[in-house]
Order: C-alpha cells, then sequence, then structure tokens
C-alpha cells in the first residue's frame, strides 16, 4: 500500500510540474515500458526511441491521466500508440506533436538544482569522465556532450538535434541515469 501511496503522491507532484516525480515516474517505469516495447520490436534502438517518445508524451499529457486507471497500463497504451503511429510513418522519424504553447510550458517545469546525478557527474575527473561517457551509446553522448560541455539550453539542444524539447529532456535524464550507474560501477 506504501508503494500505490508514494505512486500517487509522485503523480500528483508531477501533475504540477514536480521535476523529481518526474524522473520518479521515468526510473519506476522505464524498464517496463522499455520491455514491452523491446517484445514488440525486437530492437533495443527503437525501443529506446519509442520508450523515450512515450515518457516525453506521458509528461506533456500528465494532466489527462485518469486515476481510475494504473498508471503502467496508461503508459503502456500510449507506447502502443506511438509505436502503431511510427509503423504508420514507417521511414519517417519519431516526433512528438507539441505546440509552441506547450513546448514554453514544457520550458518553464525545467528544474535547475542539480540532481545526484549531476553532482557525481560534476565530481569526477575529467579525464575519466570522458572515457565513461564514451560508453554511453552515441545519442547519449551527444546530449551530454551538447548539456555539460558546450553548456546549451534545452532550448538550444532541440534545435541542434532537431528534436522536440520534451524529447531532449527525456533523453538527457535517461543519459545521466546511465552515465551515474557508469560511474558507480568504475
Amino acid at each position: 500500500m506504501e508503494i500505490n501511496n508514494k505512486l500517487e503522491v509522485n503523480i500528483s507532484k508531477a501533475k504540477n510540474g514536480n521535476q523529481s516525480a518526474f524522473k520518479y515516474l521515468l526510473d519506476t517505469f522505464w524498464s517496463s515500458v522499455y520491455n514491452y516495447q523491446l517484445k514488440r520490436t525486437r530492437s533495443e534502438n527503437e525501443a529506446e526511441d519509442i520508450t523515450i517518445q512515450t515518457f516525453s508524451k506521458a509528461f506533456d499529457k500528465i494532466d489527462t491521466y485518469n486515476e481510475k486507471y494504473t498508471f503502467k497500463t496508461w503508459l503502456i497504451t500510449i507506447s502502443k500508440n506511438v509505436h502503431i503511429d511510427l509503423i504508420r510513418k514507417k521511414n519517417i522519424s519519431i516526433s512528438a506533436d507539441t505546440s509552441k504553447e506547450q513546448e514554453e510550458k514544457a520550458y518553464l517545469v525545467v528544474d535547475e538544482s542539480p540532481t545526484p546525478e549531476d553532482k557525481i557527474i560534476t565530481e569526477q575527473n575529467l579525464a575519466k569522465l570522458l572515457r565513461d561517457i564514451k560508453q554511453l551509446k552515441p545519442k547519449y553522448q551527444e546530449i551530454i556532450q551538447l548539456r555539460y560541455f558546450q553548456e546549451l539550453s534545452y532550448k538550444e539542444i532541440s534545435q541542434q538535434i532537431n528534436e522536440p524539447m520534451n524529447n531532449v529532456k527525456v533523453k538527457l535524464l535517461r543519459a545521466k541515469k546511465l552515465l551515474a550507474e557508469i560511474i558507480n560501477k568504475s
């Protein structure tokens, strides 16, 4: 019962734009959505891209979540629809349908306070950090490099890699989490 209460609290906080709550939801449900897509696509890259897109859409539309349904079911439904859209569009790259207003709203949600992953990353020796970053997939290396070495804003990164700002945020969250895991192992 305690886990359900924590989940409800974090969903409520996420509806109010709390970045820590978004991170909690991402960490809690990433594996479920990713594994669901891995079974459907049989491709790690596609499953990862669809999972990123799923969380991007879910966080963008969190206020539409109905508590009558389990959060995981809601995410899986979004994920299934993202995959169906991808199949329909075939060779067109996945991009969220976000309006200017939604992008501006998403930009305002950004919490600039350092996360535990940020603290770990900044405490590392630069040479070792660069070796650790090279262990990440190229798309994660790029987003870490743009954010932390070129010090670009989310909006600038979004323009540079030609992806919606929500995707940038989710990719950066994921990249920081994976990098923190690599750093902690070594």
